[in-house]
């Protein structure tokens, strides 16, 4: 594999307009030419139904962190978005017997795949493969963590040239993660069902967050796409099921296997979240918060966990709450808001409608609780909806159109 390596070979001006004035420069509240994703799966009898946690059967752990630099390439008559740098990082801790198999594995892969070992790793095209395995994996060292007796870990780093020394606050960064803890499940209370948001309007003006529902109707693949791109749980053998279970096992992980053998072939699915996000339009659910924000409905920024960035793009600030370095990060609750509509979000996992409950603000739900997968509508109940929330089980382009027609505001 070659970089840059292309995501969309042929930009129209308005795409690199796009790009110039909502993707690039340090102008924006996060690096949005940047992509990152980190999941940590661990074996608790909090999660014991998706991990295969027993008393006898506990201290398996896999971590995924991948980070990747997206850019605009000049070097063809027609401008192309390309991956500039890339950065995977996978570990895994399993009985030693496991990891001892999986090492001879990944260097077999290395040798179908015509790796060629240097000093530094293993090199094809501009991508470089380092190995470490450990009895103790020095990150555990380092938190104090103890090694299940009869364990070890395996890392593999797969980056490209430009990223062969990452920080210390980069390797830190899925391990700090990993000591906040497995997200507890909120509990759910018995919420009002409403037709259309008519209550909201005693709750003028409101704040909103926005979840990856609105994405979904913009085109862009939901998350567990992700899921299963990075082999994250077992989902398409349990496609039926409320819970899928984790990747826990290096025999059962292909991730790295697939890299291995034919990285141009994986980094397609790599990218394509990145690519979908930025083809895709803001929808007309987008629109309308945008006439809600300018008529003085809506107040504040949008709190958002997307990095579509379709909110800004539809001419609407934005804070981006789905962070890795702060659990809890800060959200701008302004006085004058007296509600929070919650669209498309699942969980409350940075505890933004806690902090609104907790400052008198009523709680008002846009979702299906539900998304359809192969032709077959799977129920998704909101997780912490509670005794006074109000939920409108609809997606976002007819809610947001309905309560626009309320206000009389023209589309």
């Amino acid at each position: 594999m070659y970089l840059p390596h292309p995501v969309i070979d042929q930009l129209s001006s308005t795409q690199v307009r796009n790009w110039n004035q909502h993707f690039a420069g340090d102008g924006h509240e996060r690096p949005r030419s940047v992509e990152e994703g980190i999941w940590r799966r661990t074996q608790d009898p909090a999660n014991a139904e998706q991990s295969g946690w027993s008393e006898d059967t506990e201290g398996r752990r896999r971590i995924v962190h991948y980070r990747y630099d997206y850019d605009l390439d000049y070097t063809f008559p027609v401008p192309r978005l390309v991956l500039s740098e890339l950065y995977l990082y996978v570990s895994h801790t399993a009985p030693a017997e496991e990891i001892g198999t999986y090492g001879k594995r990944l260097l077999g892969w290395l040798a179908e795949g015509r790796w060629k070992m240097k000093a530094d790793g293993w090199h094809r095209g501009d991508l470089v493969v380092t190995l470490h395995e450990y009895d103790d994996h020095p990150q555990d060292e380092r938190a104090d963590r103890d090694t299940p007796s009869g364990f070890r870990s395996l890392d593999v780093l797969i980056t490209s040239e430009g990223y062969r020394e990452p920080s210390r606050c980069l390797r830190n960064l899925p391990w700090n993660v990993l000591a906040g803890g497995i997200r507890i499940k909120e509990r759910r209370g018995n919420p009002i069902y409403a037709e259309d948001l008519t209550g909201l309007l005693d709750f003028l003006p409101f704040q909103v967050e926005v979840g990856c529902g609105t994405s979904i109707e913009a085109g862009i693949p939901p998350l567990h796409f992700l899921h299963e791109v990075y082999r994250v749980t077992t989902r398409r053998d349990n496609a039926l099921t409320q819970s899928h279970a984790f990747t826990l096992s290096p025999q059962a992980d292909t991730l790295v296997q697939e890299v291995l053998l034919d990285a141009t072939h994986k980094a397609g699915s790599f990218t394509r979240m990145f690519a979908a996000c930025f083809t895709a339009e803001p929808t007309p659910a987008h629109h309308a918060l945008a006439a809600l924000h300018a008529a003085g409905h809506l107040v504040g920024p949008v709190i958002t966990h997307n990095f579509d960035v379709l909110a800004a793009r539809a001419g609407l600030p934005e804070v981006f709450v789905r962070r890795y370095d702060q659990k809890v990060p800060p959200v701008p609750l302004l006085d004058e808001a007296k509600a929070l509509l919650v669209i498309g979000l699942h969980a409350d996992r940075r505890e933004v409608q806690r902090r609104a409950r907790e400052r008198g603000l009523r709680l008002f739900f846009v979702d299906p609780e539900g998304l359809t997968e192969n032709g077959v509508f799977k129920a998704y109940p909101i997780e912490g909806a509670r005794e006074g929330d109000v939920v409108v089980r609809a997606r976002a382009v007819p809610a947001l159109g309905r309560l626009c027609d309320l206000l009389g505001i023209t589309l």
